[in-house]
């Protein structure tokens, strides 16, 4: 199959419809993800699952997934973007079908694992290959219908998620990947073209076997940070061993004539603040949610399905805000865009921190649908800020870049969001059975065995601690969102009146026909 030379400002003949499938892509991945947040409860009674282990059922995901992006970048720019892609998808799939077979939580931690592992080269390829395809003129279109997708696949996921729970077993949750992934494969076997490995001489192990240490680390700390105690022995020294590899990572990368990550581009003020602006748009969003789903399921006692459609709103204002952002982009500018979308992100979760437990369903879903109209203004401006900032043979490099930011910035939301949470609902309780006391989940639990006017108190009094705790929490998150804003703001002023013109560093690109 020959290698040509495609025409750098036409763009790959193919490329909207590529698109569609890139875009599917990432809708599978989102979507297990909030398909499973939907079945842990299910999960949990079927395997008798312990709280640890639903956190490492989740978290074992995002651990590998963090851990091993950058060297899956470097790796997929070595072998052509299109191979990781499909190499990863087939890891996802098979991981899905070894995840529903499981019958114990240690094998499901496993196989969760080996998904994240997959979900790792399929990130920075998709991205890679958005850029390599499109010429800079259609870019910014093509990076908003592509963030666009990552809505659909929330808006779907906690609604399908309640669905097949409906009918099925816990593991549906993941036999729901396997037609999705073959579909997407098949798709991308037909319409996506084959693009070049990029010759980057000797790959950097040493930076690889560093940066994977530190995250690692950085991760399981943050993680294990609420239940082990943010000043715990064993946490303070994970963060010790990342700050020590990160500090070897970056020497090193300074020094070697072949870096795996360019660390110059943090000293780009505008690269940098973008980077910013995804990593604490995704802190508030994990945060959010991962709090949101225990206020509408047990608070207010809303099945899975219900409390699915609560993410619909926010979902179709991301979709909506993500598809439009190349023209809301070019006419308000990219330092602009990115100040509104934070803006908005504050001001839906400053909204949402005064929820009560009689706040109605469609007020909740309003105020979730401002945070996801803020998301989607954003993410493909910033995305784009990124990924121009680099030439198009670093594409892999700069996509791997915004996924460990995104990453990094969810696991940080859910464990300082979740300790303020969880300190406020702990102090609330202190007269309450010291179960009860721990989490709201267990105060259901133990409300369940009372008698009837025991139980009533019980849970008028941990529903109520809970809500104002996550006010707390909402309130710390829409702050962080709002300084951000202002930093970003400021440190973009210079560029105020830039119209959003991607910046064109890319050299013509080697696909190849078929």
């Amino acid at each position: 199959m020959a290698v040509v030379a495609e025409d750098h400002l036409m763009g790959h003949p193919r490329r909207w419809t590529a698109l569609a499938v890139l875009s599917l892509t990432l809708v599978a991945v989102t979507l297990d993800n909030s398909v499973l947040n939907t079945a842990l409860p299910s999960l949990a009674h079927a395997m008798n699952a312990t709280t640890s282990d639903l956190q490492w059922i989740v978290d074992s995901y995002t651990l590998v997934f963090a851990t091993a992006l950058i060297l899956a970048g470097a790796l997929g720019a070595r072998i052509g973007a299109r191979r990781a892609l499909v190499g990863g998808l087939a890891v996802f799939g098979a991981g899905s079908v070894a995840a529903a077979l499981s019958d114990t939580p240690d094998q499901l931690i496993a196989w969760r694992a080996v998904m994240g592992l997959g979900a790792a080269f399929v990130m920075p390829a998709t991205l890679a290959i958005v850029t390599r395809m499109f010429p800079p003129a259609e870019r910014a279109k093509a990076f908003g219908i592509w963030s666009a997708a990552a809505g659909v696949g929330v808006l779907v996921g906690p609604v399908t998620g309640g669905a097949l729970l409906l009918r099925f077993e816990w593991s549906s949750a993941f036999w729901i990947n396997v037609p999705i992934v073959l579909l997407t494969l098949a798709g991308i076997l037909a319409v996506v073209p084959r693009i070049a490995g990029q010759p980057t001489g000797r790959l950097d192990i040493l930076g690889a076997l560093l940066s994977t240490g530190s995250i690692a680390a950085l991760v399981d700390a943050i993680i294990e940070a609420p239940q082990r105690g943010w000043t715990d022995p064993v946490t303070l020294t994970e963060f010790g061993v990342a700050v020590l590899l990160a500090a070897a990572f970056v020497g090193w990368e300074l020094r070697v004539a072949n870096p795996l990550v360019r660390l110059d581009l943090f000293t780009n003020r505008r690269f940098a603040l973008a980077a910013l602006a995804l990593a604490v748009t995704f802190f508030a969003l994990f945060g959010t949610l991962f709090e949101l789903a225990q206020y509408l399921q047990l608070v207010h006692g809303y099945s899975p399905l219900k409390a699915g459609l609560g993410a619909v709103p926010f979902a179709l204002a991301m979709s909506a805000t993500s598809a439009t952002s190349a023209l809301t982009t070019a006419r308000l500018g990219t330092a602009r865009a990115l100040t509104l979308g934070l803006l908005l992100v504050a001001a839906g979760l400053g909204a949402l921190s005064t929820s009560t437990t009689e706040t109605v369903f469609p007020v909740v879903a309003g105020f979730t649908a401002i945070v996801g109209a803020g998301m989607g203004l954003l993410m493909a401006p910033a995305s784009l800020v990124i990924n121009a900032s680099v030439p198009a043979a670093f594409a892999s490099m700069a996509s791997s870049l915004q996924s460990v930011i995104r990453e990094l910035g969810g696991v940080l939301g859910i464990a300082v969001v979740g300790s303020i949470v969880s300190a406020h609902y702990r102090s609330a309780m202190t007269g309450a059975p010291s179960v009860a006391g721990h989490d709201l989940p267990s105060a259901h639990a133990v409300a369940a065995a009372a008698p009837r006017p025991s139980a009533e108190a019980l849970l008028a009094t941990a529903d109520h601690a809970f809500t104002v705790a996550m006010g707390r929490g909402l309130v710390v998150a829409a702050g962080v969102a709002l300084a951000t804003a202002i930093a970003v703001g400021i440190g973009l002023r210079a560029d105020r009146t830039h119209r959003s013109r991607p910046v064109d560093t890319a050299e013509p690109e080697l696909l190849v026909a078929g």
